[in-house]
């Protein structure tokens, strides 16, 4: 990403240009995947450690924000600011006290990896630095794993040194102790500390001194992700990300026993109250946090299935806030970064389906359900960490019959994985193939566009090989996995080399085709050229009509539906402000007919550039209304427009 070019643009916001035609369009602004709407007030991306304060001040840190620091702070379900700078922090482990944060920071040429830093809470700045870990290259892992606090010490989890690391709060080193692969901390009342082996499926505690004092073995697959102590009730409350997805509490006796749960076992998988990947009250994911206030409201953080290497690209941030019977009081939730979600023609647009999450409704919208399942799939390409890209977060959704076929694909991709749906599994997305892949019976990567039609047939230009290939649905089995036929190359026309774009709607027969930019090595760029062929399987693959020309270069994104063609832009120039509007075209006329503009500028953000191939879906719903959805990096969120031309 060309961040400079963004932060360049944010400055220069109030200078937004807009190429827009005569008449705007009468369309509607609304957002999903964030509680809040506006920049100011967005719940930050990717939370994956938090720590809360006695007063209930959630503190939450992330590798990465577009917009804000790190570190989000958070009260009584309303955003409170933020520490440090978008790229600062790791987000593997946070901690406090009444003065400061300490929170693990990301890899830097200066000071390496496993370094933590010190914030004042009242200035929010960075007054020192300690050095962890003696592994200082780890750039894209975390090596700092917990924190935690106690009177004037501090503990900390060196992951590759085997050791939990105690300082003074002034960054002093005092001691080791041993243990291997060590994650979450906890102290209790007696200044014994507590360390998650996560991969161990255990929790090991040390006496103030380093003595070993007792070793919980948790239930066989469990994977203990997150740790707090319970001082009103005496109880180690530990986070659970294996299988149970919920959250365990163990007395502190001579012997810690289990003394019981929170959370529906199982989590979002569960299926005795709840469909298989629902998300919601006591339904979790990934524990990430817990903590609790002096009122006894319990807060936890999840972190939602998805994402690879990346780790600013997870499943999203989750923060959950129940009183002190357990209800549920309010949720923070920021589930989309780079990526984007299809209406469902399923639901006629009600639902809406990204790479790895499902949402519904308005004005933020309601997280539906996590489809991915790392235990029944754990080569699920969606959260392997070695996948060629840094997450699957855009999703294609077509619904052919009973059946939706969902692709899931990241910001520039040069592959793109399948998955299909039945009714045992829920909202649980299946692997099943991906093009290139044996399925497909290629290694070639898509370079020239891809397409998945609403008969489930695929289309992709394959590299270098001057073709489109068109692979047609051939059915489903009795589990509702897709198949297609062999593909079936057709020549790119000379006019609109070099291709970078494919959209094909089965319905009227029409194929629409982006150029690219001749001469460059930005294969994902879109040049001001597209072809528009009605009749295209019944033979006219030669003769465009229309020929949509853009007014200007900086296109990054399009889809069509209906009888438009709608393109989402990035910026204008390397330097020049971003263009964050959505121009519809006429695929009778080749006009440019209207531009989907922000109608509610106070309660929805809509301003950022589009800088990913796939970063809006199209549908047209059975009312005559489009749904045009846009991946909103800013604001962590996705711009939903309604236009009824």
């Amino acid at each position: 990403m060309l961040e400079r070019t963004r932060i360049h643009a944010a400055l220069f916001a109030a200078a937004i240009a807009v190429v827009a035609p005569s008449v705007q369009a009468q369309n509607a602004t609304d957002w999903i995947a964030n509680t809040y709407g506006t920049l100011a007030a967005h719940v930050g991306n990717t939370a994956r450690s938090m720590w809360v304060s006695p007063e209930g001040v959630i503190y939450t840190s992330s590798m990465w924000d577009e917009y804000e620091g790190g570190v989000a702070i958070y009260q009584n379900g309303k955003s409170l600011g933020s520490i440090g700078s978008h790229g600062e922090f790791q987000g593997s482990a946070i901690t406090g006290n009444t003065t400061s944060i300490f929170a693990a920071l990301q890899y830097s040429t200066s000071y390496g990896s496993g370094a933590v830093g010190r914030y004042n809470r009242a200035t929010k700045a960075r007054d020192l630095l300690i050095q962890v870990s003696a592994a200082n290259n780890q750039p894209r892992v975390d090596v700092v794993t917990g924190l935690a606090t106690a009177g004037s010490l501090l503990y900390a989890s060196d992951f590759y040194g085997n050791r939990v690391r105690v300082f003074t709060t002034n960054g002093v080193w005092q001691r080791d102790i041993g243990v291997q692969s060590p994650g979450a901390l906890a102290l209790d009342r007696a200044g014994n500390v507590w360390v998650a082996q996560k991969s161990e499926g255990a929790v090991v505690g040390f006496s103030p001194a380093g003595a070993l004092l007792n070793t919980i073995r948790l239930p066989g697959g469990s994977r203990p992700s997150a740790l707090y102590f319970d001082a009103s009730s005496g109880q180690l409350m530990v986070g659970d990300e294996g299988p149970d997805m919920n959250i365990k509490r163990y007395t502190l006796s001579r012997t810690p026993t289990l003394a019981g749960t929170f959370g529906v076992r199982g989590g979002y998988l569960d299926t005795t109250k709840g469909i298989k990947g629902q998300v919601g009250a006591q339904r979790f994911t990934r524990v990430a946090g817990i903590g609790k206030d002096t009122a006894g409201n319990l807060y936890v953080l999840n972190n939602p299935w998805g994402g690879s290497w990346d780790l600013g690209r997870d499943g999203g941030t989750d923060v959950q806030a129940y009183d002190p019977a357990g209800a549920l009081r309010w949720t923070l939730q920021s589930l989309n970064f780079e990526g984007v979600a299809a209406p469902d023609p399923a639901t006629d647009g009600t639902l809406f389906y990204g790479g790895t999450n499902i949402y519904s409704g308005s004005a933020g919208g309601t997280f539906v359900a996590n489809t991915v399942d790392p235990f029944a799939y754990p080569s699920d390409p969606r959260i392997n960490i070695n996948d060629t890209q840094r997450d699957e977060h855009f999703g294609q959704l077509v619904a052919v019959g009973a059946n939706r076929i969902l692709v899931a694909s990241g910001q520039n991709p040069p592959i793109f994985y399948f998955f299909h749906f039945n009714a045992a599994n829920g909202y649980i997305a299946i692997p099943d193939a991906s093009i290139p892949g044996p399925a497909f019976q290629t290694s070639l990567r898509v370079t020239h566009g891809f397409s998945i039609d609403s008969k489930g047939g695929v289309w992709a230009g394959l590299d270098k090989t001057g073709n489109i290939y068109h692979y047609p649905l051939t059915g489903f089995d009795a589990s509702g996995k897709p198949s297609w036929e062999a593909g079936v190359p057709i020549r790119i026309p000379a006019s609109i080399e070099p291709l970078t774009r494919i959209v094909y709607l089965a319905d009227s027969d029409t194929m629409l085709l982006a150029q690219g930019i001749a001469g460059s090595t930005d294969w994902t760029a879109i040049g001001t050229r597209i072809e528009v062929y009605h009749g295209w399987l019944a033979g006219n693959t030669t003769v465009p009509n229309p020929v949509i020309e853009l007014p200007s270069t900086g296109a990054k994104a399009i889809d069509a539906a209906g009888n438009y063609l709608f393109v989402g832009y990035w910026f204008s120039g390397i330097s020049g402000p971003a263009r964050p509007n959505i121009d519809a075209f006429s695929l009778t006329t080749g006009k440019l007919d209207a531009t989907l503009v922000n109608t509610r500028p106070a309660t929805v953000d809509a301003s950022s550039a589009i800088d990913s191939m796939y970063g809006i879906r199209a549908y047209l719903r059975s009312t005559g209304e489009y749904v045009v959805t846009k991946n909103n990096v800013k604001g962590n969120s996705i711009t939903v427009y309604r236009w009824t031309p």
